[in-house]
């Protein structure tokens, strides 16, 4: 059980704890790992240059990259396998349809993300995950 474990990280330090916990439970267990980083569409301003919204893209891009490099790096470090994604769109909906394409066992996340009020107020990513979610969801604290 839990061969297959889906990891979404935001760059929050409740991520940082659910992908050391993700990597502790998938060498404990001989578990193959997913980290799945989902950014959010930006919000373009009509009549904004190009050129700024070129460089909105590649700082998202940018950003991206070095969390889930971070991610390679940790797993590397424990001998764990490890896969990485990164996709764009609602952070709850992609997080439930990774898990279910992948056919992942468990998905792991932390409690609170880098949301916004509004995002508190509505209801967290973590908990949206929790009820959509077809497998266990491990919230970590």
């Amino acid at each position: 059980m839990f061969n297959r474990i889906l990891v979404a990280i935001d760059g929050s330090k409740m991520s940082e704890k659910a992908l050391r916990a993700a990597l502790d439970i998938a060498k404990e267990r001989y578990s193959k790992i997913c980290v799945i980083h989902v950014e959010k569409n930006l919000k373009i301003s009509e009549g904004m240059p190009n050129a700024t919204i070129d460089l909105l893209y590649k700082e998202q891009n940018n950003e991206s990259e070095d969390l889930l490099k971070h991610a390679v790096s940790l797993a590397e470090r424990e001998g764990i396998e490890i896969e990485v994604q990164s996709v764009m769109g609602e952070p709850a909906i992609q997080i439930v349809k990774k898990a279910e394409e992948g056919n992942y066992q468990m998905i792991v996340m932390g409690s609170r993300g880098l949301g916004n009020l509004k995002g508190l107020m509505l209801g967290s990513v973590s908990q949206k995950v929790s009820q959509l979610s077809h497998c266990p969801v491990l919230i970590i604290k």
